[in-house]
């Protein structure tokens, strides 16, 4: 991984948040005070992390929201914004194979994470992020959330709420170019790597197709300096090549 004498972000000032602390989201927090030595590091998520600037959060709670939108200002002006957040299965909730298996309270749940809990996310902090700055929102989308490379089918609640959320997050971009045009939202596919989340999953994948949180971080943190406010809105693989909406 680079450090920050060969950072972009080397003399960025401000703050950094990156919501969800699990595999990849502890892999970037460690990664990033090489990158921007002078960013305020932050995380946030329901699971809870030791440390002076952890914020708890849970996306599908409003008033949680609220609360994280209160400390805005403590977060301003937040120069690099990652959500890592995402829900594939839990409990009851399971990726559907097949049409019998779709829920109304799955699709909702699916929703409520992986399409809703990102744009309100950026709602509640968008006080805090720079007009006049350049500044960065990625969010982690999926390849399976591609309509145009669908060609499998199933996981109806998983594609549909990762295709939301690229449209709703690409719509964002558009009105950030009017009101922080040197924003830059990007959506980030960061491959199929060793987490819970792809872990019943990946008995298919080929050791070289198997990330390490660590390797997926470093991905991410070496091609998203190189974004520019006029790639705002883009789809990205873990390689920085564009995926069909």
């Amino acid at each position: 991984m680079a450090d920050s004498s060969t950072s972009p972000w080397a003399d960025w000032q401000g703050h950094a948040l990156v919501v969800g602390v699990g595999g990849i989201g502890q892999a970037l927090l460690d990664a990033l005070p090489a990158r921007a030595p002078a960013l305020t590091l932050w995380s946030a998520g329901r699971r809870s992390r030791s440390g002076p600037r952890h914020l708890p959060l849970d996306l599908s709670n409003d008033a949680s929201l609220a609360a994280l939108a209160a400390r805005a200002a403590e977060l301003t002006p937040l120069r690099l914004l990652i959500c890592t957040a995402g829900l594939l299965h839990d409990g009851e909730l399971q990726p559907e194979k097949r049409l019998a298996r779709v829920r109304r309270a799955q699709l909702e749940r699916s929703f409520t994470v992986n399409a809703w809990g990102p744009l309100l996310l950026a709602q509640a902090l968008e006080a805090a992020v720079p007009r006049h700055q350049p500044s960065h929102f990625a969010s982690f989308s999926a390849r399976v959330g591609s309509i145009g490379d669908n060609r499998s089918g199933g996981w109806y609640s998983y594609r549909a709420a990762k295709a939301a959320q690229n449209q709703l997050l690409r719509t964002l971009a558009l009105e950030w170019r009017r009101t922080r045009p040197q924003a830059c939202v990007t959506l980030w596919h960061p491959g199929t790597t060793a987490t819970g989340l792809s872990a019943p999953f990946r008995g298919g994948v080929p050791p070289e197709g198997l990330f390490t949180p660590e390797r997926a971080a470093g991905h991410l943190l070496d091609r998203l300096p190189h974004q520019t406010p006029e790639d705002s809105g883009a789809f990205l693989a873990w390689d920085g090549s564009p995926i069909p909406w």
